[in-house]
């Protein structure tokens, strides 16, 4: 029998509070609408943007103050990443789930620290990663914890400035009994470009809301804004609250008759 989908939601980085609890509210609003687990993203970090000039987010003490908020006002599940081994302790203090970005899927020692918190883990797939490279990665988790450990999706390197999703990769990993999270906006990014940041193109989401769908993803991951054009990151690709309401009905449409 599978275990119920993890559906995972929020902005790509910390902005402001007030950002964060207009998003948080529309998710805490859905939640009581969905029968799955629901939980709130947002990072406090992003170490891995493409330009120094672009904006990171608020910092750990301040971003982890932000999400603990967040967490007790709705009583909704967090996730965030982390970037370094000595951020688990403070991190898992208050998230249910560490992520590894996938710029950082292949660092033993910080996916070994992440599941020795006894939180929950998911590792986003690396655009550089074979089927069984992201196998292995998740080996490296689950050997390590007992709580469950996700291997999200989001695209693989095309060229120098593209990514292309292969299905192939869930189908291998489903096949290895992995719990694989479809990311419906990650996987429409074109990375960094001439103006030294990432583009895309955010109508393919609804099309891979539908194929992890019937493909029996394990969960879906969308980043969310409340005003995508006006994000400081990821703004060609972030859905609005009413986007992302459309993708993930797709998703348990095709995922319930599946």
């Amino acid at each position: 029998m599978r275990k119920d989908p993890i559906l995972i939601a929020g902005p790509c980085v910390i902005e402001n509070r007030k950002m964060l609890y207009k998003i948080a509210g529309f998710i805490n609003t859905m939640k009581k609408s969905i029968r799955y687990p629901l939980f709130f993203k947002a990072s406090f970090d992003k170490a891995n943007r493409s330009s120094i000039d672009s904006f990171r987010g608020v910092g750990l003490k301040r971003g982890l103050k932000l999400l603990k908020e967040i967490k007790n006002e709705f009583g909704l599940k967090i996730l965030t990443d982390i970037h370094e081994t000595y951020q688990v302790e403070k991190v898992s203090e208050i998230v249910d789930v560490i992520q590894i970005p996938a710029f950082l899927s292949r660092q033993t020692d910080l996916i070994i620290e992440a599941a020795k918190s006894g939180k929950m883990v998911n590792i986003k797939k690396g655009q550089f990663m074979s089927p069984k490279e992201a196998l292995l990665a998740f080996e490296k988790a689950i050997k390590h914890t007992n709580n469950r450990v996700f291997i999200t999706e989001r695209g693989t390197t095309f060229g120098y400035s593209d990514l292309v999703v292969d299905f192939r990769t869930a189908d291998f990993l489903l096949s290895h009994g992995v719990e694989v999270i479809m990311d419906i906006t990650h996987s429409c990014q074109k990375p960094a470009n001439s103006n030294n940041s990432s583009g895309g193109d955010k109508r393919y989401a609804f099309a891979f809301s539908k194929i992890a769908g019937a493909m029996g993803f394990s969960g879906l991951y969308a980043e969310v804004h409340p005003s995508p054009t006006n994000a400081l990151s990821d703004s060609s690709i972030q859905l609005s609250p009413d986007e992302y309401e459309m993708a993930l009905k797709l998703y348990l449409k095709f995922y319930e008759n599946n």
